[in-house]
């Protein structure tokens, strides 16, 4: 556990990494750790998800250099584009509480601030 910083309370992280090297040096197996609530929240990124982030950066960077302020990255399929951000306010958009992702994600403790 590392210092702290003045006025904070001292807390335990960060332990599965070392773990995990313990017990792959203890049983000879290889060992991962992983943070539990990244995996619930959609598990490993896959190529597509990687790359569709490389093309959201981009824009993003090609944005501020155009000076396109008040605009958010958006994909409209197959393109990645800058909106400004009051079009995309422009219509409330609703979730269904009762549909089947909702309650999913609900049974599985995600809160949604209600």
């Amino acid at each position: 556990m590392g210092p702290s910083m003045p006025g904070q309370a001292k807390r335990m992280g960060g332990i599965a990494g070392p773990l995990a090297r313990m017990l792959q040096e203890k049983t000879g197996k290889e060992s991962r750790s992983m943070v539990l609530g990244h995996l619930q929240r959609g598990g490993q990124p896959t190529g597509y998800d990687r790359l569709l982030a490389t093309r959201f950066g981009g824009e993003a960077v090609r944005a501020v250099a155009e000076g396109k302020w008040g605009h958010m990255v958006a994909l409209h399929s197959p393109n990645i584009v800058t909106i400004p951000i009051v079009e995309a306010l422009r219509e409330v958009k609703r979730v269904d509480p009762k549909h089947d992702i909702v309650l999913t994600a609900r049974a599985t403790g995600i809160s949604f601030g209600d």
